[in-house]
């Protein structure tokens, strides 16, 4: 019996990773003369996967490992107007406003109708906050929980928390290690829904064969998908 659903934001909901590569590109311009394009894309993913466990997910850890490494490449030669385009780039980025993905809306209204329907969200909590408040779906959602990392552990608390357990609990999501294989883990249903960009640090192989694993194309076939869940059905 599914009772509660729970939704990733970002790139799921609405737009983001394309923010971030686009921040990235004007990294690469703005350090051209230093290291080709791949070389310093190569050093800043590194620094990302190098930083996470000091800043976290989010802008404003970005924006702090692309200063890091403008510093490195150069060697501490990065002049004071590169960094501070740098750190105008990472306060855009916290100032774009919040593009719903195709279906976001209407998915959830529907859902949230019938089941608990639940934010489960992970990076830096001012930002979350200020993009489900932009994006007008915060009074659809029963709960709302910003975390560090998304866990097995942390989707049963979760779960328990705003509905009747990971067990008759769904989880929604663009990222297979962040949003679907952990609430697998915690023994709920997991629904990959794909992103046309999706972050190298969230990359993993997908489970299949797993009988609560679903892929859909869009958001728009969630409600069909859960449709079929209901008891009596195959799930």
């Amino acid at each position: 019996m599914l009772t509660t659903i729970g939704f990733d934001a970002d790139d799921t909901l609405w737009q983001n990773e394309s923010f971030f590569r686009l921040t990235q590109d004007q990294f690469v311009r703005l350090l051209a003369d230093h290291a080709a394009p791949d070389h310093l894309r190569e050093r800043l993913e590194a620094a990302e996967r190098r930083n996470l466990g000091h800043y976290g997910f989010g802008v404003k850890g970005f924006t702090l490992s692309m200063i890091e490494t403008a510093i490195e490449v150069t060697e501490g030669r990065v002049s004071a107007s590169v960094i501070a385009e740098l750190i105008a780039a990472g306060r855009d980025m916290l100032e774009h406003p919040i593009e719903l993905l195709p279906h976001a809306r209407r998915t959830v209204t529907s859902l949230a109708a019938e089941y608990r329907v639940v934010l489960i969200t992970k990076g830096d909590l001012l930002d979350q906050e200020r993009k489900l408040a932009q994006s007008g779906l915060g009074d659809l959602f029963h709960g709302v929980e910003i975390v560090s990392h998304k866990t097995a552990d942390a989707y049963r608390i979760i779960f328990d928390r705003h509905g009747t357990g990971a067990d008759q609990a769904m989880m929604v999501g663009n990222s297979l290690k962040s949003d679907v294989i952990p609430a697998l883990e915690a023994g709920s249903w997991g629904v990959h829904i794909p992103h046309g960009m999706t972050w190298a640090l969230e990359a993993a192989d997908p489970p299949e064969g797993h009988r609560r694993f679903h892929v859909l194309a869009d958001l728009g076939g969630l409600p069909d998908l859960v449709g079929r869940l209901k008891p009596g059905r195959n799930s």
